[in-house]
């Protein structure tokens, strides 16, 4: 089944692409091995990283940008990472259903990915599903994660270049004096620039970037948009182009490619140490009689794990 869902997937089937993320986001057993067979055809797609606050307008400005891209001739993917339906576990889809106009565009693939609670905003297979999107010709990848603030810095780990989206009037211009995702962005995104007090936060932002260094040399610029319209889209696939050509083929890429591939490693070993050690240690499933023993106080998760590290290390 393997075989032939590769070569379906390597001859351009969409059909074979969905069955593949959908392989890699759930874990499945074939997925280490497909992975592994895509891993060698990938590196050629840059990956534009899209977040901000609930209601910055992200699926809108994705929307836009997707329909400029294909006017291009470009063939794209765009994930959108969506808060989990806590009845089903999965994605609630409401970013597809704001991004209606190039989703009748073959050359437009979208793929709605679920959370599952992982707080950096981020699924943690969407790295994986991103490989899968790269091993099939999507150029760009747009990743669209979930607005929820300061835990937005998973993206800068995965993206070529992150853009950040911020909107007059709704707080964000004492928003943007927080650290956390002021140091993340590449680019910053005005967002409804129709509405009153633009003028504001642009000069919070431009405040506080001009605090902060960046030893890489760039200095981020800040767009303005009204997505509803399109207006500044192309400025901003312009700025994205600018980034782009500034660290062409630099030290300061390669050493956050290097950076993330090292923070991908650790995140795979870490799933897969865990997934043995519950394996290995808890064969029989005694794992939920050790929670309720700890939930009963009779038991610490501490000496818990130290008892884990210990039959794992001299098994």
């Amino acid at each position: 089944m393997t075989d032939q869902l590769l070569e379906n997937f390597f001859k351009g089937d969409t059909r074979a692409l969905s069955r593949m993320i959908t392989l890699v986001e759930n874990r499945s057993a074939d997925s280490l091995a497909l992975l592994q067979q895509l891993f060698p055809r990938t590196g050629n797609s840059q990956v534009i990283g899209i977040t901000g606050s609930p209601g910055s307008g992200k699926s809108t400005l994705v929307d836009r940008l997707a329909t400029a891209y294909r006017k291009q001739g470009h063939t794209l993917a765009v994930v959108a990472v969506d808060p989990t339906s806590p009845f089903t576990g999965g994605a609630i889809l409401g970013d597809r259903i704001r991004m209606q106009t190039p989703g009748t565009d073959p050359g437009v693939y979208i793929r709605s990915m679920a959370t599952r609670g992982h707080l950096g905003g981020l699924a943690t297979a969407t790295a994986d599903v991103v490989t899968v999107l790269d091993a099939a010709g999507k150029n760009p990848i747009i990743v669209e994660t979930v607005g929820v603030g300061q835990d937005e810095i998973e993206i800068v780990k995965l993206a070529d270049v992150s853009i950040v989206l911020l909107v007059p009037g709704m707080g964000d211009d004492v928003q943007a004096l927080k650290a956390g995702i002021m140091e993340i962005g590449d680019i910053f995104v005005i967002n409804k620039c129709d509405r009153p007090g633009v003028d504001k936060m642009e000069r919070a932002v431009l405040a506080m970037l001009s605090l902060a260094h960046r030893p890489d040399g760039w200095e981020p610029p800040v767009v303005k948009t009204v997505a509803t319209d399109a207006r500044g889209i192309d400025e901003l696939m312009s700025t994205i182009q600018r980034y782009d050509s500034f660290f062409q083929n630099s030290a300061a890429r390669l050493q956050k490619k290097k950076e993330a591939v090292k923070q991908r490693l650790i995140t795979l070993l870490e799933e897969q140490l865990v997934k043995t050690a519950v394996q290995q240690v808890f064969p029989n499933g005694e794992l939920n009689e050790i929670v309720e023993q700890i939930a009963n106080r009779q038991q610490d998760p501490y000496s818990v794990v130290d008892q884990v590290i210990r039959k794992l290390r001299f098994k």
